[in-house]
């Protein structure tokens, strides 16, 4: 059967490309502007918003297995409809579906989040992340929902590289020390969703790692694995912003994480080496 990754170029759609690929797997990679660098049996150029090219896609390869990895930030036709387009669209042609979520869809008022929880968005992305959730729940009940929080590396994503742009003076700013997140390392964040593809499981998944950080301590991490210095890094308090979002959002994945063979490490755990292989 053939895995078709949504969001292909992007950075967790790439690791999904390339651990597919390496796993045997049929993989149909699509792109928004420019295929990405992993090796695909095919690359397709896909806007979500265009019902006609999601049927085009999809035609030709029903049944398969779909991955929503797309990213949109706020842009609601990207994020909100362009998600229930892909779902309304794996729905007509037979296709199981993982739809990659985010923390963003709650408000950070609750002390920490499981999957019986539901979205209170504060913020124009969480909106239509959340709105995305709702249209794929109702038009591909079979469907899994995987909500997950700041992803990382080994360098490369952009949170880190915000953090070697503050440490070396290339860029200005702060790393907030009251916004607490739940980082996941994007090889992990992969196999698991890709371990969830291959399942009957269906419904609310969270998929994050067991640490919760503030974006500053996870920056001195980040900047003491990348031997740079940890002093240069500005802290601020994201209360103090003139838009602040929400704070403290730690997902608790615990139930997801005993259903799976793939485990979920800590940031302390990928970021210095520390704990279990």
């Amino acid at each position: 059967m053939t895995l078709v990754i949504v969001g292909g170029s992007g950075f967790l759609g790439g690791e999904l490309v390339r651990q597919a690929v390496a796993a045997g797997r049929e993989t149909v990679a699509t792109y928004a502007s420019r295929p990405g660098d992993a090796p695909a049996s095919d690359w397709r150029p896909l806007d979500v918003r265009d019902t006609g090219q999601l049927d085009r896609l999809l035609a030709g390869l029903a049944p398969c297995t779909l991955v929503n990895a797309a990213g949109g930030h706020a842009d609601w036709a990207v994020t909100a409809d362009g998600a229930a387009r892909v779902a309304q669209a794996a729905a007509r042609h037979g296709c199981r579906l993982v739809h990659v979520s985010s923390d963003a869809v709650f408000s950070g008022d609750r002390a920490e989040y499981d999957e019986r929880c539901l979205p209170d968005p504060v913020t124009p992305y969480g909106a239509a992340k959340a709105a995305a959730e709702t249209a794929v729940r109702l038009l591909t009940p079979d469907a899994v929902v995987a909500r997950t929080s700041l992803i990382l590396g080994d360098g490369d994503s952009v949170h880190e590289r915000h953090v070697h742009d503050l440490a070396t003076g290339r860029r200005t700013g702060v790393l907030y020390t009251d916004v607490v997140r739940c980082p996941v390392h994007v090889a992990d964040l992969a196999a698991a969703l890709l371990e969830l593809a291959a399942s009957t499981a269906s419904g609310v998944h969270h998929l994050a790692g067991p640490d919760a950080l503030t974006r500053y301590d996870l920056g001195i991490l980040i900047a003491r694995r990348d031997a740079l210095d940890p002093a240069r890094l500005p802290a601020g308090r994201h209360a103090d912003a003139p838009r602040p979002g929400p704070l403290t959002l730690r997902l608790n994945s615990e139930t997801t994480r005993s259903r799976l063979r793939t485990r979920l490490r800590g940031a302390r755990e990928f970021l210095t080496g520390a704990g279990a292989p």
